[in-house]
């Protein structure tokens, strides 16, 4: 933490070597949470170019409590939310709550590689992916994610189980040949 510290303190004074250390050192972890939240390459570029620029710009207001990865990593989390409310008209699904009863909670068995299932979370519609990653990788409930998306927390179960049924569906397709697992 002392040399995290002592870096943190030169970005402060915009070292600019600082900063790029500070950024090699982060960068590609936090590449891979953008991958998450992201429908494409491009735009996990994006988030990570942002919420960089975040980090920098807010770097003062880190006060030492708590990891600075995960200071770091919630930027990013929100900022890849601020993309999400950018370009989505956010809509509520009546009727999956209705149905929510018929979703099973099925298990596949066949290998499925981390870089697979990324691609498969990034194919979901953003709010699905968005709520999906929350919930699912962050760890927050659906009462926080709830507040940090600005809707309520029966719309954020009702996502997070369409997200969960669309996965399990194509997982199914792309390892089930006629009802014989691959």
């Amino acid at each position: 933490m002392e040399d995290t510290s002592k870096l943190i303190e030169s970005c402060l004074k915009n070292d600019r070597a600082a900063q790029k250390q500070l950024y090699t050192l982060y960068s590609k972890k936090m590449y891979g949470v953008c991958l998450r939240y992201a429908g494409n390459i491009e735009e996990a570029q994006d988030i990570l170019q942002e919420g960089f620029i975040k980090v920098f710009s807010h770097l003062d207001s880190y006060k030492g409590s708590g990891a600075f990865e995960g200071w770091i990593r919630r930027i990013i989390v929100n900022t890849a939310l601020e993309k999400l409310r950018e370009k989505v008209i956010l809509f509520t699904l009546t009727d999956l709550e209705n149905n929510l009863s018929e979703i099973q909670d099925e298990r596949i068995s066949a290998p499925c590689s981390e870089e697979d299932m990324l691609k498969l979370i990034q194919e979901l519609p953003p709010r699905y992916r968005m709520v999906f990653n929350l919930f699912a990788i962050e760890g927050y409930t659906h009462k926080e994610i709830a507040e940090m998306m600005g809707i309520n927390e029966g719309t954020s179960k009702s996502n997070l189980a369409r997200a969960r049924m669309i996965l399990q569906n194509k997982l199914k397709d792309q390892f089930v040949i006629k009802d014989k697992v691959v």
